[in-house]
């Protein structure tokens, strides 16, 4: 099927009034039944014969209670998944039931499927029919066709608008990675000078408050487009639960953090288009997880909170210290850096992508001596980096590619087999996506990140604009495109690429075009 960008952008998200054939459930949708789809809906996790669709039930999306206006009872949701938008051709349909303790979320996973095939999908419930989404199974074992992705992160609600959610969704991507940050927990009215609207609520500590904050969040139109154009891998970074926490370590002393980690895990689960086996168990939650793309791509999306050691030297940004190079710290746990680079060997993809969350590769931030990092990156831990950096160099990964998000910009840099030496071999691609709306307009440049660049000479670009990444990958090539807005202060900016590059098959160094 082919239409205009904008044309399937509007057919994904107009509330259709067709009638799910043989529906058990009133077909007419009555006016004094308030629409329960105001969350939108959404799809992840695609494999050759399937995938997650997900929708979430709300009357009234921002109830205190966090149930979203929905009766404490469970109420049964109807599915189909058709090929073809009118939904002439429906191939699967069933009944689910969603109930008050999940939330009235449901996460549907249909199996046998085509492989490589689009799909559209859509819910009805108490008399009234969600929007359609689009979403696609993943190419067969061996399949070589070329892959669209967008990454984006760090969706900041008070501080702008989601535009460049809406625009990504216009590009039609076949995938779309999120690599976390996708709310943040902060009371209403803390935007600080960029802040351009308000959260709802107090600062997400209880089960109710991170339920009513993620129904804002999937309220918003433009993040309702983005879900529903294509299926998502998602993963979490701080901000789901509470800024820089580490495993069972928060940044403030809180003796109530583990009941706010199982609320806000829970919260994550409902919210977002996750299989069952993400399902949390109290405290954990098995995200870190390998997502296959015929022979084209890999996945392999991290999981860098639950497992990692507290922050090195203070978790003081700019600074240096000894304790960052201790070999037994650990970002991703012994067991996911094992999982991790047994991956990395068993690899016969054309790419592997590391969907993750913070800074890879060495940044110095200081101008000149000593050299001042991040210790909440991957700088915090460098053993930990230096066996994954080894276990690429010495696997059978073909391309290597890191997608990140977290620091409000883009970045694009060669990561070098060994970290702050230029003249080692490059072994992978970094590409950092910059904010959806987090930080406000931004500006092409900034002074502090200019100083230091002569200081990084693996970096290749950068831009403190908000926007997203776009990449395709080829059995020849990578380009990534790093798509940038010129504010997100008002709603409507229009979408401009800031830089592109290639990266070559077999080559891990950027061209920039």
């Amino acid at each position: 099927m082919s239409l205009p960008r904008r044309d399937l952008l509007k057919g994904a998200l107009a509330l259709t009034a067709l009638p799910l054939a043989g529906s058990a459930l009133g077909r007419t949708a009555s006016a004094a039944t308030p629409d329960p789809f105001t969350l939108g809906v959404a799809s992840g996790d695609p494999a050759p014969d399937g995938m997650v669709l997900w929708t979430r039930l709300a009357r009234n999306p921002l109830a205190d209670d966090g149930f979203g206006g929905m009766p404490a009872r469970p109420v049964d949701v109807e599915w189909e998944i058709a090929a073809d938008d009118r939904f002439t051709r429906v191939e699967q349909r069933g009944v689910v039931t969603a109930v008050p303790g999940s939330a009235h979320s449901v996460h549907v996973e249909p199996v046998g499927l085509r492989p490589g095939a689009e799909y559209f999908y859509r819910f009805r419930a108490v008399g009234h029919v969600s929007p359609a989404g689009r979403t696609r199974t993943a190419p067969a074992p061996g399949s070589l066709a070329p892959l669209t992705l967008c990454a984006a992160s760090c969706s900041h609600y008070e501080q702008g608008w989601f535009t460049a959610y809406r625009r990504l969704a216009e590009d039609q991507p076949d995938l779309v990675v999120h690599l976390s940050d996708y709310q943040y927990e902060y009371e209403g009215g803390r935007g600080g000078r960029n802040r351009v609207r308000d959260h709802v609520g107090p600062e997400t500590v209880t089960l109710a408050n991170y339920r009513q904050r993620y129904a804002q969040y999937h309220a918003d139109p433009d993040l309702q487009a983005a879900h529903a154009i294509a299926p998502w891998l998602t993963v979490y970074d701080d901000h789901e639960l509470a800024n820089n926490w580490a495993d069972d370590i928060p940044e403030k002393a809180d003796s109530a953090f583990p009941a706010r980690r199982v609320a806000a895990l829970q919260a994550y689960y409902e919210n977002m288009p996750l299989r069952r086996s993400a399902l949390p168990r109290g405290l954990d939650m098995q995200l870190y997880r390998r997502v296959p793309w015929g022979a084209m791509a890999t996945f392999h999306m991290l999981d860098t909170r639950q497992y990692r050691s507290d922050q090195a030297c203070g978790d003081d940004f700019g600074s240096d210290c000894a304790e960052r190079w201790n070999p037994l710290r650990t970002l991703t746990g012994p067991a996911q850096e094992a999982w991790l680079i047994d991956g990395f060997r068993q690899s016969s993809a054309r790419w592997d992508v590391l969907g993750q969350q913070v800074l890879f590769s060495q940044i110095d931030f200081a101008a000149g001596a000593p050299l001042g990092i991040n210790p909440d990156a991957w700088d915090g831990y460098v053993a930990n980096r230096d066996r994954v950096v080894a276990g690429l160099a010495t696997s059978s990964v073909r391309n290597a590619v890191v997608l990140t998000g977290d620091v409000h910009a883009h970045w694009a840099a060669e990561v070098h087999r060994r970290a702050g030496d230029p003249t080692s071999p490059v072994v992978a691609t970094e590409l950092v996506t910059t904010s959806i709306s987090s930080g406000g307009d931004g500006s092409d440049t900034r002074p502090d990140i200019d100083a230091v660049l002569p200081e990084n000479p693996h970096v290749r670009y950068f831009s403190n604009r908000r926007g997203y990444v776009r990449a395709r990958l080829s059995a020849d090539e990578m380009r990534a495109d790093f798509r940038v807005l010129p504010y997100v202060s008002r709603p409507g900016a229009e979408a401009g690429t800031g830089a592109s590059f290639v990266v070559p098959d077999r080559n891990a160094a950027l061209v920039a075009l």
